[in-house]
Order: C-alpha cells, then structure tokens, then sequence
C-alpha cells in the first residue's frame, strides 16, 4: 500500500530527465522577478501527528517565496535528522499543520539579494515546525540561517552538518566555553552530535573522554568508557588522577546523567541536550553544589538568528581548514523519502540519510 501510493504520486514527474526540463527555465524566470507563488512544487508533507507510513505523504503545492531577509533555495539535498521522525510523530508542541518536514539543506540560491546564485547550507530552527521545511524541491529561510557551502563538501555532505554540529558547537564552546588543555567527557560519543563534538574538541586542543554502549574506537576519543560494562564515573576519576574532568557533554541523560555529573572536577560545566528513558532524573544535590558544578541546558530548536550565523561561519572555518569532516552519508532519491522515515523510526546508524534532488 505504502509502494503504491509512493509511485502513483511519482509516476508523472520521478524521471530525471522530466523534473530537469520544468526546473531549467523556472530558475531562469525567478532570477529575472518572476513570481514563484505561480508554480507547483513538490514536497513531503504531513497533515497529522503520527507513524510515518501512516501520515506522511508526496503533494503539489505552491513554491515559497522569499519575504525581506530571507532566500529562496533549489534544493540539491536535505538531511533526515532525529528530530525530523519526531516531529513528524507529534513530539514538538510547536509544530502547526500541515507541514513539510526537514530543517538541515544544501542547494543554491534562485532569489535576488544575498547569496544570489550561490552554493549554500542552511538549517533552521523553524523549519518543518513552525514554517515548511526542507524536504522539498524549494525552501524559504531567513538569511542569517544559511551560510555559503564550503568548497571541500559535496551537497550531500554540507546537507548533513546542519544541527549536529551547531549543536555541538553551540553545547562545548558557546555553553561550556571548552577551552585548549582542558579535558571533556562526550556521553553518546558515537552519534551524529557526539562525533561532531568530538572533531570540535580536537580542534580545540582538549582531551576527549569518549562513553557510549560499546567499546569499539571513536576517532579523537583519548579513550572509550563502555557505560554498559564499566563504571563510568570510577573510569573517568582513574583516567583523570582522581580530579574528574572540567566538561561533560551529555546527550544522553537519564540513568546516566547522575554518574555524569559526578564525573566533574571542582567548578566543571555539564551540558546536556537529551535526556533518554524519561525526561526526570535524580542527583545528590549537596554534593553538586558542594563541587561548585554547573549545568547548562542547550536546546538546538531556540537558536537565534545572529548565534546560528556565528556558529555556521565558525563551522566553515574548520571545514574549509579540514580541521572538521563531514560524517558519513547514504544519498537516498525523494521518491523514497517515507521509506526511509519508516527505516529511521525503527533504527538508527552511524551513516546519515540524505535527500537528493536533481541538482540546479
């Protein structure tokens, strides 16, 4: 049933060649003033909360327009996030409907004004929330959410850098001001924010204690505690003579966020973004303020204009430098957008599912 509806709502404009012949003389009309309102795109959307399978589905609707300040982009490829499935599900109380889903994006500029004809990426905190995301043929966002794309990353991959690494930036160097000589503890070291995390803190000359549920190598971890079979506070007190570490990064929480923040030394930072299992936790509340600790929360869906712009610009620094990398991608053609929603609700891996679109 889920094939069929896929491929009736495909049959007229999936091939290549089809949906290149439309698009050509469209970005031609739009860079000389033409109203974009006028023509149809199409776009995943959803009308209710729920499974995937069940509400999302591919429609015509009219293109966006780019209001003062903001871009009007040809989407070249969106990156499924976490998050996205969740909002989807109905786990945001912000998101309005109906709605197209998808905040992380690459593609190039079609309206006039900034960024004109360029390459860009951009992510947004509104996006498939409280405006139509990106997991369409175009995509309207304020200007200070996107930022030129970095010659050394392909479409694909400046699509997946979007919220996980303004959010590890935005966690480890705006929050807990993470600075060179200092060692951080990352709970969660092998997911998308943790190992963008990670690259972070290397650049930055700080030692990283990397804790996940395996003990399998994470690049730029110093070391791997496995939280499923060792101590996690007792490994990092023996890993850092006794002392704790000044940073915890934490996008984990719940029956870890306790031995976590005990992990601290005198006056440490703990960040946290998550919380697993259950949005309370518990924590010995003398011992933390007799350590002088501190705990910040960073939530990615707040950002400001003018935070994001200085945090997209800094990422671009260290991927230009080659300082950072981008993670690892599996392309994924639109038409088989809802497919993978279904796959991302039942698993996640360590290779990030990107949206692809013919490219301008």
């Amino acid at each position: 049933m889920k094939n069929t509806r896929a491929s009736q709502v495909f049959r007229s404009w999936s091939h290549r060649d089809k949906q290149r012949k439309m698009s050509v003389p469209i970005l031609a009309r739009l860079s000389q003033g033409w109203d974009e309102k006028k023509y149809q795109m199409k776009a995943l959307r959803f009308h209710s909360f729920g499974a995937s399978s069940s509400v999302l589905r591919f429609e015509d609707i009219a293109m966006p327009s780019a209001a003062d300040g903001e871009v009007l982009v040809r989407v070249s490829a969106a990156g499924i996030n976490p998050s996205d499935v969740k909002n989807v599900q109905g786990v945001f109380s912000q998101t309005t409907l109906p709605r197209t889903p998808g905040r992380d994006f690459s593609g190039v500029v079609v309206s006039k004004g900034r960024y004109a004809g360029k390459q860009v990426w951009g992510t947004d905190p509104g996006l498939g929330m409280t405006r139509d995301g990106a997991h369409a043929e175009f995509v309207s966002a304020p200007a200070e959410f996107v930022a030129p794309k970095p010659e050394s990353l392909t479409f694909e991959q400046a699509a997946a850098i979007g919220v996980p690494y303004t959010t590890a930036w935005a966690a480890v160097i705006g929050a807990a001001q993470l600075k060179a000589g200092e060692t951080i503890l990352i709970l969660g070291a092998a997911g998308a924010v943790g190992s963008a995390a990670v690259q972070i803190a290397n650049w930055k000359d700080v030692t990283v204690l990397a804790a996940d549920r395996h003990s399998s190598p994470i690049p730029g971890a110093q070391r791997v505690i496995n939280t499923s079979k060792e101590d996690l506070r007792q490994q990092v007190l023996d890993l850092t003579g006794g002392k704790g570490v000044e940073v915890v990064f934490d996008t984990v929480g719940g029956p870890m966020f306790e031995p976590a923040v005990r992990s601290l030394r005198l006056k440490g930072r703990h960040v946290a973004i998550a919380s697993t299992g259950g949005s309370r936790v518990s924590f010995d509340l003398v011992k933390f303020y007799h350590n002088r600790s501190h705990l910040i929360g960073v939530d990615s869906n707040k950002f400001e204009p003018g935070e994001l712009t200085r945090i997209m610009t800094e990422l671009n620094r260290g991927f230009e430098a080659a300082t950072l990398q981008a993670p690892k991608v599996e392309s994924v053609r639109f038409d088989h957008a809802i497919l993978t929603y279904e796959k991302l609700t039942n698993q996640t891996g360590a290779v990030k599912q990107i949206l692809t679109f013919d490219a301008a």
